[in-house]
Protein backbone atom coordinates (compact mmCIF):
# COMPACT_ATOMS: atom_id res chain seq x y z
CA UNK A 1 0.00 0.00 0.00
CA UNK A 2 1.40 3.51 -1.04
CA UNK A 3 2.07 5.84 1.71
CA UNK A 4 -1.24 8.15 0.30
CA UNK A 5 -3.24 5.17 0.09
CA UNK A 6 -2.12 4.28 3.57
CA UNK A 7 -3.15 7.83 4.65
CA UNK A 8 -6.50 7.87 3.16
CA UNK A 9 -6.86 4.55 4.70
CA UNK A 10 -7.08 6.11 8.20
CA UNK A 11 -9.61 7.95 9.54
CA UNK A 12 -9.21 11.13 11.91
CA UNK A 13 -9.21 9.10 15.18
CA UNK A 14 -7.05 6.19 13.63
CA UNK A 15 -4.54 8.85 12.84
CA UNK A 16 -4.60 10.31 16.14
CA UNK A 17 -4.40 7.02 18.04
CA UNK A 18 -1.11 6.25 15.70
CA UNK A 19 0.30 9.52 16.13
CA UNK A 20 0.44 9.42 19.52
CA UNK A 21 1.71 5.91 19.69
CA UNK A 22 4.70 7.37 17.83
CA UNK A 23 5.11 10.07 20.03
CA UNK A 24 5.21 8.33 23.38
CA UNK A 25 8.02 5.88 21.33
CA UNK A 26 9.65 8.74 20.62
CA UNK A 27 10.00 10.55 24.41
CA UNK A 28 10.13 7.33 26.16
CA UNK A 29 11.66 4.73 24.23
CA UNK A 30 8.82 2.27 25.01
CA UNK A 31 5.44 0.36 24.22
CA UNK A 32 2.20 2.34 24.86
CA UNK A 33 -0.91 0.68 26.19
CA UNK A 34 -4.64 1.37 25.45
CA UNK A 35 -5.63 2.77 28.49
CA UNK A 36 -2.76 5.80 28.68
CA UNK A 37 -3.37 6.14 24.93
CA UNK A 38 -7.16 6.39 26.04
CA UNK A 39 -5.92 9.03 28.53
CA UNK A 40 -4.21 11.52 25.85
CA UNK A 41 -6.97 11.76 22.91
CA UNK A 42 -9.04 14.58 22.44
CA UNK A 43 -12.22 13.14 22.48
CA UNK A 44 -13.58 10.45 24.85
CA UNK A 45 -12.33 6.96 23.65
CA UNK A 46 -12.71 3.54 25.61
CA UNK A 47 -9.45 1.64 25.80
CA UNK A 48 -11.19 -1.23 23.86
CA UNK A 49 -11.96 1.01 21.10
CA UNK A 50 -8.23 1.73 21.45
CA UNK A 51 -7.15 -1.64 21.23
CA UNK A 52 -9.58 -2.01 18.45
CA UNK A 53 -7.33 0.73 16.46
CA UNK A 54 -4.35 -0.65 17.63
CA UNK A 55 -5.43 -3.88 16.04
CA UNK A 56 -5.74 -2.24 12.53
CA UNK A 57 -2.75 -0.09 12.68
CA UNK A 58 -0.97 -3.63 13.19
CA UNK A 59 -2.72 -5.22 10.57
CA UNK A 60 -1.30 -2.43 7.86
CA UNK A 61 2.19 -2.74 9.27
CA UNK A 62 2.85 0.33 11.44
CA UNK A 63 2.70 -0.80 14.89
CA UNK A 64 3.32 -4.01 16.45
CA UNK A 65 3.31 -5.07 20.17
CA UNK A 66 6.96 -6.54 21.54
CA UNK A 67 5.45 -8.73 24.15
CA UNK A 68 2.18 -10.59 24.52
CA UNK A 69 0.84 -8.12 26.86
CA UNK A 70 2.71 -4.98 26.29
CA UNK A 71 1.46 -2.10 24.68
CA UNK A 72 2.09 -1.35 21.10
CA UNK A 73 5.02 0.72 19.59
CA UNK A 74 5.76 2.07 15.93
CA UNK A 75 7.80 -0.69 13.08
CA UNK A 76 10.29 1.17 10.97
CA UNK A 77 7.87 1.09 8.45
CA UNK A 78 5.48 3.32 10.87
CA UNK A 79 8.26 5.70 11.78
CA UNK A 80 8.93 6.18 8.06
CA UNK A 81 5.42 6.64 7.77
CA UNK A 82 5.09 9.39 10.47
CA UNK A 83 7.81 11.12 8.88
CA UNK A 84 6.77 11.09 5.74
CA UNK A 85 3.11 12.36 6.63
CA UNK A 86 2.86 13.81 10.18
CA UNK A 87 5.88 15.42 11.04
CA UNK A 88 6.25 18.68 11.43
CA UNK A 89 9.70 20.36 11.38
CA UNK A 90 9.98 23.86 12.38
CA UNK A 91 12.99 25.99 11.20
CA UNK A 92 15.63 27.19 14.04
CA UNK A 93 15.54 30.36 15.78
CA UNK A 94 17.99 33.05 15.52
CA UNK A 95 19.57 32.20 18.39
CA UNK A 96 20.05 28.59 17.59
CA UNK A 97 21.96 29.28 14.51
CA UNK A 98 24.31 31.79 16.67
CA UNK A 99 24.85 28.86 18.84
CA UNK A 100 25.72 26.97 15.65
CA UNK A 101 27.99 29.14 14.11
CA UNK A 102 29.81 30.20 17.64
CA UNK A 103 30.40 26.14 18.21
CA UNK A 104 31.61 25.33 14.75
CA UNK A 105 33.53 28.55 14.40
CA UNK A 106 35.40 28.71 17.83
CA UNK A 107 39.15 29.23 17.78
CA UNK A 108 41.26 31.64 16.66
CA UNK A 109 42.74 32.42 12.68
CA UNK A 110 42.09 30.26 9.54
CA UNK A 111 41.38 26.81 10.63
CA UNK A 112 41.87 23.25 8.44
CA UNK A 113 39.06 21.94 6.87
CA UNK A 114 39.94 18.63 9.20
CA UNK A 115 39.33 21.24 12.35
CA UNK A 116 36.24 22.16 10.97
CA UNK A 117 34.69 18.95 10.57
CA UNK A 118 35.63 18.41 13.65
CA UNK A 119 33.92 20.73 15.16
CA UNK A 120 30.73 20.36 13.10
CA UNK A 121 30.58 16.90 14.81
CA UNK A 122 31.09 17.71 18.13
CA UNK A 123 27.88 20.48 17.64
CA UNK A 124 25.49 18.12 16.44
CA UNK A 125 26.53 15.54 19.34
CA UNK A 126 26.04 18.85 21.60
CA UNK A 127 22.40 19.36 19.75
CA UNK A 128 21.15 15.90 19.81
CA UNK A 129 20.94 12.15 21.79
CA UNK A 130 23.10 11.01 19.38
CA UNK A 131 26.32 10.28 18.17
CA UNK A 132 27.84 13.34 15.73
CA UNK A 133 29.02 11.95 12.29
CA UNK A 134 31.11 13.49 9.73
CA UNK A 135 32.70 12.28 6.11
CA UNK A 136 34.56 13.80 4.08
CA UNK A 137 36.19 12.78 0.89
CA UNK A 138 39.85 12.97 0.79
CA UNK A 139 40.30 16.58 -0.41
CA UNK A 140 42.84 17.87 -3.28
CA UNK A 141 45.02 19.89 -1.30
CA UNK A 142 47.22 22.02 -2.92
CA UNK A 143 50.97 21.84 -2.01
CA UNK A 144 52.61 24.27 0.42
CA UNK A 145 55.99 22.48 0.93
CA UNK A 146 57.00 19.05 0.64
CA UNK A 147 60.73 17.44 2.33
CA UNK A 148 62.42 13.86 2.09
CA UNK A 149 63.77 12.79 5.97
CA UNK A 150 65.96 9.40 5.74
CA UNK A 151 65.30 7.61 8.45
CA UNK A 152 67.04 4.34 7.58
CA UNK A 153 69.20 3.22 4.41
CA UNK A 154 65.77 2.24 2.00
CA UNK A 155 63.32 4.13 3.37
CA UNK A 156 62.46 8.42 3.46
CA UNK A 157 59.98 10.61 5.82
CA UNK A 158 57.66 12.08 3.33
CA UNK A 159 56.27 15.92 4.72
CA UNK A 160 53.58 16.98 3.04
CA UNK A 161 51.96 20.59 4.26
CA UNK A 162 49.23 22.33 3.02
CA UNK A 163 47.50 25.49 2.24
CA UNK A 164 45.05 24.91 4.96
CA UNK A 165 47.92 24.46 7.34
CA UNK A 166 47.44 20.28 6.89
CA UNK A 167 50.14 18.18 7.92
CA UNK A 168 50.75 14.59 6.81
CA UNK A 169 53.76 12.43 7.03
CA UNK A 170 54.25 9.37 5.11
CA UNK A 171 57.29 6.29 5.03
CA UNK A 172 58.28 5.52 1.61
CA UNK A 173 61.12 3.23 0.02
CA UNK A 174 64.26 4.67 -1.38
CA UNK A 175 66.89 3.14 -3.20
CA UNK A 176 69.50 2.00 -0.76
CA UNK A 177 72.58 4.29 -0.73
CA UNK A 178 70.40 7.28 -2.20
CA UNK A 179 72.88 10.10 -0.95
CA UNK A 180 70.95 12.62 1.55
CA UNK A 181 72.00 15.05 -0.91
CA UNK A 182 70.04 13.42 -3.64
CA UNK A 183 67.20 13.76 -0.63
CA UNK A 184 67.36 17.42 -0.61
CA UNK A 185 67.73 18.19 -4.29
CA UNK A 186 64.36 15.96 -4.12
CA UNK A 187 62.84 18.66 -2.17
CA UNK A 188 64.33 21.48 -3.65
CA UNK A 189 63.14 20.43 -7.01
CA UNK A 190 59.74 19.85 -5.76
CA UNK A 191 58.99 23.04 -4.07
CA UNK A 192 60.42 25.36 -6.92
CA UNK A 193 58.33 23.82 -9.57
CA UNK A 194 55.27 22.12 -7.84
CA UNK A 195 54.21 24.74 -5.43
CA UNK A 196 50.07 25.51 -4.99
CA UNK A 197 49.61 22.65 -6.97
CA UNK A 198 46.94 19.59 -5.96
CA UNK A 199 49.02 16.31 -5.75
CA UNK A 200 47.29 14.85 -8.99
CA UNK A 201 48.81 18.37 -10.72
CA UNK A 202 51.88 17.89 -9.40
CA UNK A 203 51.84 14.33 -11.25
CA UNK A 204 50.78 15.41 -14.48
CA UNK A 205 53.35 18.42 -14.04
CA UNK A 206 56.12 16.08 -13.48
CA UNK A 207 55.71 13.48 -15.71
CA UNK A 208 55.81 16.61 -18.60
CA UNK A 209 58.43 17.60 -16.93
CA UNK A 210 60.64 14.61 -16.95
CA UNK A 211 62.18 14.61 -20.93
CA UNK A 212 62.67 18.30 -20.82
CA UNK A 213 64.28 17.94 -17.46
CA UNK A 214 65.96 15.25 -17.59
CA UNK A 215 69.07 16.88 -17.13
CA UNK A 216 68.22 19.01 -14.43
CA UNK A 217 67.84 15.85 -12.16
CA UNK A 218 69.72 12.74 -12.08
CA UNK A 219 67.73 9.28 -12.04
CA UNK A 220 68.03 8.44 -8.33
CA UNK A 221 65.79 12.05 -7.36
CA UNK A 222 64.00 11.27 -10.26
CA UNK A 223 63.03 7.67 -8.03
CA UNK A 224 62.56 9.35 -4.69
CA UNK A 225 60.25 12.04 -6.41
CA UNK A 226 57.86 9.89 -8.27
CA UNK A 227 58.13 7.40 -5.61
CA UNK A 228 56.92 10.13 -3.11
CA UNK A 229 54.01 11.47 -5.17
CA UNK A 230 53.19 8.10 -6.13
CA UNK A 231 51.94 7.52 -2.22
CA UNK A 232 50.73 10.69 -1.83
CA UNK A 233 47.99 10.58 -4.78
CA UNK A 234 48.14 7.07 -5.09
CA UNK A 235 44.84 4.45 -4.35
CA UNK A 236 46.46 3.51 -1.36
CA UNK A 237 44.86 6.35 0.48
CA UNK A 238 41.67 6.03 2.92
CA UNK A 239 38.93 7.33 0.29
CA UNK A 240 37.49 9.40 2.77
CA UNK A 241 37.65 10.91 6.61
CA UNK A 242 35.60 9.75 9.71
CA UNK A 243 34.91 11.67 12.58
CA UNK A 244 32.25 10.85 14.89
CA UNK A 245 32.08 12.62 18.15
CA UNK A 246 29.51 12.23 21.21
CA UNK A 247 29.50 7.93 20.96
CA UNK A 248 28.69 8.00 24.50
CA UNK A 249 25.57 9.36 24.60
CA UNK A 250 24.96 6.18 22.46
CA UNK A 251 25.30 4.25 25.59
CA UNK A 252 22.60 5.97 28.16
CA UNK A 253 18.91 5.02 28.36
CA UNK A 254 19.85 1.57 26.80
CA UNK A 255 16.53 -0.63 27.70
CA UNK A 256 17.61 -3.89 27.25
CA UNK A 257 20.13 -6.58 26.46
CA UNK A 258 19.46 -6.10 22.68
CA UNK A 259 20.14 -2.43 22.98
CA UNK A 260 23.03 -2.96 24.23
CA UNK A 261 23.85 -5.62 21.29
CA UNK A 262 22.96 -3.13 19.04
CA UNK A 263 25.27 -0.31 20.24
CA UNK A 264 28.13 -2.83 20.14
CA UNK A 265 27.62 -3.73 16.38
CA UNK A 266 27.05 -0.06 16.08
CA UNK A 267 30.56 0.87 17.71
CA UNK A 268 31.97 -2.05 15.39
CA UNK A 269 30.72 -1.02 12.01
CA UNK A 270 32.37 2.71 13.09
CA UNK A 271 35.49 1.62 14.34
CA UNK A 272 36.35 -0.56 11.16
CA UNK A 273 34.55 2.62 8.82
CA UNK A 274 32.38 -0.49 7.08
CA UNK A 275 31.83 0.90 4.07
CA UNK A 276 31.81 4.45 4.71
CA UNK A 277 32.39 5.90 1.98
CA UNK A 278 28.97 4.80 0.75
CA UNK A 279 27.67 8.01 2.88
CA UNK A 280 28.40 10.70 0.07
CA UNK A 281 26.96 7.74 -2.53
CA UNK A 282 23.41 7.63 -0.23
CA UNK A 283 23.16 11.72 -0.77
CA UNK A 284 24.91 12.59 -4.08
CA UNK A 285 21.69 12.72 -5.73
CA UNK A 286 19.31 14.14 -3.24
CA UNK A 287 19.23 17.84 -1.81
CA UNK A 288 18.81 18.85 1.71
CA UNK A 289 18.22 16.21 4.62
CA UNK A 290 17.83 12.49 4.01
CA UNK A 291 16.73 10.36 6.99
CA UNK A 292 17.47 6.59 7.15
CA UNK A 293 15.70 4.34 9.77
CA UNK A 294 16.99 0.82 11.03
CA UNK A 295 17.11 -1.92 7.63
CA UNK A 296 16.71 1.53 5.65
CA UNK A 297 20.20 2.22 6.43
CA UNK A 298 22.50 -0.38 4.20
CA UNK A 299 25.49 0.96 6.45
CA UNK A 300 24.15 0.24 9.91
CA UNK A 301 21.22 -1.81 9.40
CA UNK A 302 22.38 -4.25 11.48
CA UNK A 303 22.65 -2.29 14.68
CA UNK A 304 19.12 -1.18 14.05
CA UNK A 305 20.19 2.75 14.00
CA UNK A 306 18.23 5.88 12.64
CA UNK A 307 20.76 8.11 10.46
CA UNK A 308 19.83 12.10 9.67
CA UNK A 309 22.42 13.26 7.07
CA UNK A 310 22.56 16.48 4.86
CA UNK A 311 25.57 16.77 2.19
CA UNK A 312 28.25 19.97 2.21
CA UNK A 313 28.97 20.58 -0.94
CA UNK A 314 32.37 22.76 -2.92
CA UNK A 315 32.08 25.79 -5.18
CA UNK A 316 32.00 23.45 -7.99
CA UNK A 317 28.39 22.09 -6.37
CA UNK A 318 30.36 18.80 -5.79
CA UNK A 319 29.13 16.59 -2.42
CA UNK A 320 32.13 16.38 -0.60
CA UNK A 321 30.92 15.33 2.18
CA UNK A 322 28.07 14.39 4.58
CA UNK A 323 27.00 15.41 8.19
CA UNK A 324 24.69 14.27 10.14
CA UNK A 325 23.29 12.47 13.40
CA UNK A 326 23.34 8.73 13.84
CA UNK A 327 21.43 7.20 17.44
CA UNK A 328 18.13 5.06 17.91
CA UNK A 329 15.67 5.20 16.26
CA UNK A 330 13.77 6.99 18.49
CA UNK A 331 15.97 10.09 17.63
CA UNK A 332 13.94 13.29 18.18
CA UNK A 333 13.85 14.18 14.22
CA UNK A 334 11.25 17.31 14.57
CA UNK A 335 14.71 18.67 16.84
CA UNK A 336 17.89 16.95 14.86
CA UNK A 337 16.44 17.83 11.11
CA UNK A 338 16.71 21.60 11.32
CA UNK A 339 20.50 21.71 13.01
CA UNK A 340 21.75 18.70 10.60
CA UNK A 341 20.34 21.05 7.58
CA UNK A 342 21.00 24.50 9.05
CA UNK A 343 24.86 22.81 10.08
CA UNK A 344 25.52 21.34 6.46
CA UNK A 345 24.57 24.40 4.77
CA UNK A 346 27.30 26.16 7.60
CA UNK A 347 29.88 23.77 6.26
CA UNK A 348 29.32 24.29 2.35
CA UNK A 349 29.76 28.11 3.11
CA UNK A 350 32.95 27.47 5.36
CA UNK A 351 34.36 25.27 2.94
CA UNK A 352 33.68 27.38 -0.03
CA UNK A 353 35.59 30.63 1.54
Amino acid sequence: MMKSEMLTALDDRSREIFRRIVESYLERGEPVGSRNISRLLSTALSPASVRNVMSDLESMGLVFAPHTSAGRMPTEMGLRFFIDSFLEVGGLSDGERQAIEKQVRTGDGEKSVESLLTEASQTLSGLSEGAGVVVAAKQDLRLKHIEFVRIEQDRALVVLVADDGTVENRVVTVPRGLPTSALTEASNYLNAHIRGRTLAEARAELERKREERRQAIDALSETIISEGLAQWSGPAQEPATLIVRGRSKLLTDLRAIEDLERIRILFDDLETKTDIIQLLNLTEEGEGVRIFIGSENKLFSLSGSSLVVAPFRDSGERVVGVLGVIGPTRLNYARVIPVVDYTAQLMTQLIRR
